[in-house]
């Protein structure tokens, strides 16, 4: 699959490094919206062709597919002009807070026959799924509960994470994983409750969510640009306890553990790039040898989380799902 990135952002030498460890991959060609740029990235990573602008990318023959690593507001509109220039879709992290810009985008791809899957990388790796392995085979007896963080500390309030026009804030750019983290386990959740400490520029600085699942099932987490990095997930059933010390930047280091019994065992995780997983699987899944492991039911249930958890910390109120 010849891959085409859709702007120079900072992520995207995660991919780049992705796509170096595997044949299914290559990178084709970059665009941005300054022409030098576009060029001195392409020269500086070894990329074959560089694009002055975002269109001329999307209009070039040689690309197969495009990964969209803008800020969170522009996800939508890029993804859509994309799919209209025939192109598969690897779309970062979230992809819209907005269920119907979700909807609109899987139904054009469908309508289309092309990829469109939404870039959470944690989700392919063995880490993640020995996880749902463990819980779905009763490793902590009964699911009772999830809690997990995901913070750093943003000081730079220019940054896009910061700018409300660009769907910023830290239920968006960290939050989604929690929110992602309990879903694995746990499934659909049915209603919300957060708080959000909104910061000068307009966007969430923090929000601390709770979310109600089936069967009685509850995860909090905490999102934060307030707080020192860290990140962890704590998965707690009648018969044990799951403790995840990196479950989402699994390249950070930690372990993952089991509890139970009075006994604490370390579960041996094999090591992987989870950016070469996810573009293995989204290349496969272009020419039809595998499903894209996060489709469209996936996507509009976070999505749907997302808004609900907007909507509570704004009315003040437990939201449904």
């Amino acid at each position: 699959m010849k891959l085409g990135l859709l702007s120079t952002a900072n992520i995207n030498a995660q991919i780049i490094q992705g796509a170096a460890e595997t044949d299914h991959v290559d990178v084709a060609a970059v665009g941005s919206r300054d022409g030098a740029r576009a060029q001195t990235y392409a020269a500086e990573h070894g990329i074959p062709r560089a694009h002055s602008t975002y269109e001329e990318l999307l209009e070039d023959t040689d690309v197969d597919a495009i990964y969209i690593s803008l800020p969170n507001g522009m996800h939508h509109e890029w993804t859509m002009k994309a799919l209209a220039a025939g192109k598969h879709v690897l779309c970062e992290k979230p992809y819209s807070r907005h269920p119907a810009e979700v909807e609109e985008a899987f139904d054009a791809a469908e309508a289309a026959g092309l990829i469109l899957t939404e870039a959470f990388m944690y989700r392919h790796h063995p880490q993640t799924k020995e996880i749902e392995r463990l819980v779905r085979e009763g490793a902590i007896g009964r699911l009772r509960s999830v809690r997990s963080v995901f913070s750093f500390a943003l000081t730079d309030l220019t940054n896009v994470r910061a700018d409300p026009e660009l769907a910023g804030g830290a239920l968006m750019d960290v939050g989604c994983y929690c929110v992602s983290g309990a879903r694995i386990v746990a499934g659909d959740p049915v209603s919300v409750l957060a708080e959000q400490v909104v910061g000068e520029t307009g966007v969430d600085m923090a929000t601390y969510g709770t979310m109600r699942f089936w069967d009685d099932v509850v995860a909090q987490f905490e999102a934060s640009f307030l707080a020192p990095e860290r990140q962890a997930l704590e998965i707690v059933g009648d018969g044990g306890v799951l403790r995840v010390a990196a479950p989402w930047r699994v390249d950070w280091g930690g372990e993952l553990r089991l509890e139970r019994n009075g006994n604490s065992e370390l579960v041996e995780v094999e090591l992987a790039n989870s950016y070469r997983l996810e573009l293995e699987n989204f290349a496969d899944a272009t020419e039809f040898l595998a499903s894209p492991l996060l489709g469209r039911g996936d996507a509009t249930v976070q999505a749907r989380t997302l808004d609900a958890l907007y909507r509570s910390a704004a009315e003040g109120t437990r939201i449904a799902v």
